[in-house]
């Protein structure tokens, strides 16, 4: 991935007119947005601290959904925007007005997985003239829960992710990244004020494999242990990434649905383990999904990217709204598990419970220390 391919927004929009707020929003197709978003509160991230948010609060960055307008709504401190908006900076003096070229805000993000981060957006949605003249972002790895002032010692180390570079007001600024490096903070620099409405980090979470090992028996496919989706047969209502985030599906769009097959096919979803494993158990959860859950499902894996599928779970007739577990005769070993579905429709939730293997543990040990952990 290079970032000349990234489309780059400088400059204002035009100020609101009315109607659809987004009908003018500059964005593009980044290249990285298929990846886990390790800044999602789903996964336990945070907007730690901030040096000022006078005008909107820093933990807008990582809300759920586009950021929302309304033109009507004003506070006591000004308009109120669905982001992170900083005061206006000024200099020293009636002599020296403006702020110095190194004076800017910064908010301070704890990653929900630590992972390898490929792709950065920064949308400005509906900051049209208010929007930050530049952005940088830093990151940094530090073992355990650090506090703000662990992370604003001297001798942490900070890597620039994404240089100082102008932006565009209502744009989603996206930026390649490319440092194979193991981040749990970031450190989001605006230059010199402004607002930011939305942040998303798009990477590969790289797990602690002294933490999985110390549990033991965990959810190999679970995307805080280091699952991850590798292609799926639709994502017309929503992504399949969905069936391995934390917790129990919410509501029906948390899940993974596509649409009406008309043919004589089914659907499916291709996952890659945290690492080689021998898996025990499954649970296969059609929460929230009612009239439109699988009407069966088969569960097959593969050890190594060119072994053989194999089937370990029959076709099995599922519930709507239901959690189905299922005890497996003998371990499996696997790399790799496919679910299919048939004919079409959803399951919410996909777990697969085991432990890593000795090979495993020794390959996730190894690229934890390629990667700086």
């Amino acid at each position: 991935m290079t970032d000349a391919a990234i489309p780059r927004f400088t400059g204002d929009a035009s100020p609101y007119a009315g109607g659809d707020p987004y009908a003018d929003h500059r964005t593009a197709d980044f290249p990285f947005t298929h990846l886990v978003d390790l800044a999602d509160r789903r996964l336990g991230a945070g907007v730690i601290a901030a040096n000022d948010e006078f005008f909107a609060e820093r933990e807008n960055l990582l809300r759920p959904g586009p950021a929302v307008f309304d033109p009507e709504h004003f506070g006591h401190k000004g308009k109120i925007m669905d982001g992170w908006e900083t005061r206006r900076r000024r200099g020293v003096s009636a002599a020296e007005s403006h702020p110095t070229p190194d004076d800017h805000d910064w908010a301070l993000v704890r990653l929900g997985a630590p992972g390898v981060i490929r792709g950065i957006v920064l949308d400005t949605a509906h900051f049209r003239g208010n929007y930050p003249q530049a952005v940088s972002v830093e990151g940094a790895s530090l073992p355990g829960s650090p506090s703000p002032e662990d992370l604003l010692a001297p001798d942490v180390k900070w890597t620039t992710l994404v240089p100082r570079t102008p932006v565009g007001g209502h744009a989603a600024n996206g930026f390649a990244v490319d440092a194979e490096q193991r981040f749990t903070h970031l450190r989001i620099n605006q230059h010199p004020d402004g607002g930011i409405a939305r942040l998303r980090v798009y990477g590969e979470v790289a797990p602690d494999p002294a933490w999985l090992t110390a549990l033991g028996t965990f959810d190999l496919a679970a995307l805080e242990n280091g699952g991850q989706v590798e292609d799926a047969s639709d994502r017309f209502y929503s992504p399949a990434t969905n069936t391995i985030q934390p917790g129990r599906s919410r509501k029906m769009d948390d899940g993974w649905e596509t649409r009406r097959r008309r043919d004589r096919g089914n659907d499916w979803i291709r996952y890659r383990l945290a690492a080689q494993s021998e898996i025990r158990a499954v649970e296969i959860d059609t929460a929230y999904l009612k009239g439109n859950s699988a009407g069966w499902a088969a569960l097959s894996v593969r050890d190594g990217e060119d072994g053989d599928w194999s089937e370990v779970l029959p076709r099995t007739r599922l519930q709507p709204d239901t959690n189905h577990r299922f005890v497996l005769d003998a371990p499996v070993r696997a790399t790799h598990v496919r679910i299919d579905i048939f004919p079409d429709g959803g399951i919410s939730r996909l777990r697969l419970y085991g432990s890593l293997t000795d090979e495993g543990a020794a390959g996730l040990a190894a690229r934890h220390r390629e990667l700086g952990g």
